[in-house]
């Protein structure tokens, strides 16, 4: 069978482009594929019938990009879901809006199996914990685009560190990527989540008050979103640096782990994977097992959507588990709040989060 799918917002990372990632001049004026209506085009067995926004200009930019049909475009969320019966939907709107959109897809009279949601999952963590808890209530997968989880290559490191266990116990991470914390470096930090399987303990933050989508978006308001980072010790000990300072031009999305029997260099924007394992007290550099070059923004981002898409099909299918959960989401959310809480605080904040810190909310687009 071919499962139908809609999207909630028209925007960049639903199909028309991305700041920095694509060319100025085509964004928002015709199709990327790196995006969800560019994994659902890819992947067999699911097809985009509906997609809604607020905005009817960018709606029918969309829809005649895409070939959606006049009937299929709907003026608001509420319109989409209430006329389509549609077995995934992608919300693809900004972060602020990721719960009530969530929420009102799960309880929807088009009775979706499963919400594809951008990243990160939502503003607050009390909205994060919400959104996980109505879609267990309506029986919905929830599944967050951390596109890195889709691509093989993270796949099989992933193996490797958790399984093969090639570093061992993992003691000391340092990382480091481009500003700001939830429109950016949720993607940094998703994947420290899911390499370790792991959850912050401990959190301390520094936040610059500094955000280079200001310009770049042509954004008439601030947000709170901004540069920073901090310290975490995980619940196993480890401990991690977070560096989120710098802007986009000048960054690299590096990783260095250092474990009891071995370490690992990443560097996703030079393409870049580095392993040496221990060996009587010296570390003896090879390769990483099952896993040709490194991860690539050209290569592996461009093929994640994709990827995601054809995984959304086996879930639906039955034939494999939700690869990227709320519950999993919420994690990288957690440190990100941490940071900005410890800032203004001038301490150290415990993870879980006590119920009004879930609650403070970070805005960004």
């Amino acid at each position: 069978m071919t499962y139908s799918a809609g999207i909630i917002g028209t925007g960049g990372i639903a199909g028309m482009g991305i700041l920095g990632m694509h060319d100025e001049d085509e964004i928002g004026q015709k199709k990327v594929r790196a995006s969800h209506a560019g994994g659902y085009d890819a992947a067999d067995g699911v097809e985009l019938v509906a997609v809604a926004d607020v905005d009817e200009e960018k709606l029918d930019r969309f829809g005649e990009a895409w070939d959606i049909p006049e009937s299929g475009r709907y003026v608001g969320h509420a319109a989409m879901l209430d006329a389509e019966d549609l077995d995934v939907v992608s919300v693809c709107t900004p972060s602020y809006l990721h719960a009530d959109h969530v929420v009102d897809a799960a309880r929807s009279a088009a009775d979706p199996a499963l919400v594809w949601c951008e990243k990160p999952i939502a503003s607050s963590v009390s909205d994060a914990e919400t959104m996980v808890e109505t879609c267990a209530e309506t029986e919905t997968e929830l599944l967050v685009n951390h596109s890195f989880r889709f691509t093989s290559k993270l796949r099989r490191l992933r193996e490797l560190v958790r399984e093969d266990e090639i570093i061992g116990e993992v003691q000391s991470v340092a990382t480091q990527f481009r500003m700001e914390l939830l429109r950016n470096s949720t993607h940094l930090l998703d994947t420290l989540v899911y390499l370790l399987d792991d959850r912050a303990a401990q959190v301390s933050g520094y936040i610059t008050g500094e955000n280079e989508a200001v310009d770049s978006l042509q954004a008439a308001e601030r947000v709170d979103d901004a540069g920073g980072g901090g310290f975490v010790v995980m619940d196993d000990g480890a401990f991690v640096t977070i560096d989120c300072t710098i802007p986009r031009a000048e960054s690299s999305m590096t990783l260095n782990f250092i474990g009891s029997e071995g370490k690992l260099y990443l560097n996703n924007d030079d393409g870049e994977w580095r392993y040496w394992r221990l060996e009587d007290g010296d570390h003896v550099e090879e390769p990483l097992p099952g896993i040709e070059g490194a991860w690539t923004w050209d290569e592996d981002y461009r093929d994640a959507f994709a990827n995601a898409a054809s995984d959304i099909v086996s879930v639906l299918d039955g034939e494999m588990a939700n690869p990227s959960t709320g519950e999993e989401a919420t994690r990288s959310l957690e440190i990100i709040a941490g940071f900005y809480i410890s800032h203004y605080t001038g301490g150290q904040v415990s993870i879980p989060l006590d119920r009004p810190l879930r609650d403070v909310t970070i805005t960004s687009w």
